[in-house]
């Protein structure tokens, strides 16, 4: 059995493994912050208002300047479009729909049948 064997490595070429910093990247948080307030406003669900008030302001909190630099829309847009779906949420609470029109159809809806004479 050989009991030393000789060790091809220089100890002045080694390079000492240093851990690089990873980009945090939070995509779920911005991506619910962009499509939370466009399900409020097709539903008009308030619960769904005021989560994407939450999920906006929490991204827009935790941009850093390099996200800014890749994001497509500024943080305060998010918060902006949530603002505005907690509007619409509300919005029957502060303009009340008027009371012979019930529905509020577009017209562009079938044509009902005439009843039989």
């Amino acid at each position: 059995m050989m009991a030393s064997k000789k060790t091809m490595r220089r100890p002045d070429l080694v390079v000492p493994y240093t851990e690089t910093a990873k980009e945090k990247e939070d995509t779920a948080a911005s991506t619910m912050a962009s499509t939370l307030p466009m399900a409020a406003i097709f539903t008009r669900n308030k619960f769904i208002g005021w989560t994407a008030i939450v999920f906006s302001v929490q991204s827009w909190l935790a941009e850093t300047p390099e996200s800014k630099k890749t994001a497509s829309t500024p943080g305060y847009f998010s918060v902006g479009m949530a603002v505005m779906s907690l509007f619409v949420a509300y919005m029957p609470l502060f303009m009340p729909p008027q009371p012979g029109k019930v529905g509020g159809g577009t017209g562009t809806e079938a044509p009902s049948a005439v009843p039989p004479a």
